[in-house]
């Protein structure tokens, strides 16, 4: 395996294939945020659940309308940028394309990107907040992991100035949809539950292989009312796995062994982050 600090080593990406950081101005995706991106746990030089982002960004490239580029190809890429990284992210991101001034799709290629990160640091438990930020309904683009994510930023800032680690995000009616950067499960009569992506959300990953692999586990519709009743709560997601919810709205939470449990299942499946920064590049 070659040698590959991030701490020495420059940004590493890729871009229709080739190693590079340059991407046409007129790119659907910088002007619109016209495309959809996964990311991507990195052990040994691999991308985890592959098939299941892949999947995801078929779903999402039928629904937009964009050319997915050739799934074989893309993988050999992704298995490129990977290359020496122990320990890492990876970022897939899928756009229109280019093509001129106007909302209009025109008929370009699509630009594929590729970057590899470093891992963020392990966390044992997380703090969050219940963010004043709503999510805006869209059936069409529920479940899908497209480029459009200012309401995220908005609620990450909020997060930020609360001098929290995530934020529990809810739509225009008050259901519960999701954290920022995941997905959001809460413990009522010894039942995980988890919130439909019906009208809004991503459909994670993580949250996928959940509702998958545990028998007491289902999604539903939430509300406040069912946050603030929750006996547990955690977020999750294809690069932390599960982050147990030790503090919601400065109110102390419980952190029952059947949640610490359940981590740990999941990291048969999704090893554990690093301690510290590990090689991967960002």
């Amino acid at each position: 395996m070659n040698s590959f600090d991030p701490r020495n080593a420059p940004l590493l990406a890729w871009v229709d294939g080739v190693e590079s950081d340059v991407i046409d101005i007129a790119d659907r995706g910088l002007a619109y945020g016209d495309g959809l991106f996964e990311t991507f746990r990195v052990i040994n030089e691999r991308p985890l659940w592959w098939d299941r982002h892949l999947a995801r960004l078929q779903r999402g490239a039928q629904v937009l309308g964009i050319e997915l580029p050739n799934p074989t190809r893309m993988h050999i890429e992704a298995l490129n940028c990977c290359e020496g990284a122990a320990d890492g992210v990876l970022k897939l991101i899928l756009t229109r394309g280019s093509s001129g001034r106007g909302y209009r799709p025109g008929d370009g290629s699509p630009t594929r990107i590729l970057s590899l990160h470093p891992s963020p640091t392990r966390q044992d438990s997380i703090t969050a907040i219940r963010c004043e930020a709503r999510l805006a309904t869209q059936p069409l683009l529920a479940g899908l992991k497209h480029l459009n994510r200012l309401e995220q930023v908005l609620a990450a800032r909020e997060c930020q100035q609360a001098n929290v680690d995530e934020g529990l995000l809810f739509d225009g009616d008050g259901r519960l949809v999701s954290a920022v950067a995941g997905n959001v499960f809460l413990l009522r009569d010894g039942e995980w539950l988890t919130p439909t992506i019906d009208r809004c959300g991503v459909a994670g990953i993580c949250r996928e292989w959940l509702l998958e692999n545990l028998a007491s586990c289902r999604e539903t519709a939430l509300s406040d009312d069912d946050v603030k009743a929750a006996e547990a709560v955690f977020v999750c997601n294809s690069v932390r796995g599960i982050l147990p919810v030790s503090e919601l709205d400065g109110r102390a939470l419980p952190l029952p062994e059947s949640l610490l449990a359940l981590r740990d299942q999941l990291r048969q499946e999704l090893p554990p982050l690093p301690a510290m920064d590990c090689p991967g590049r960002a």
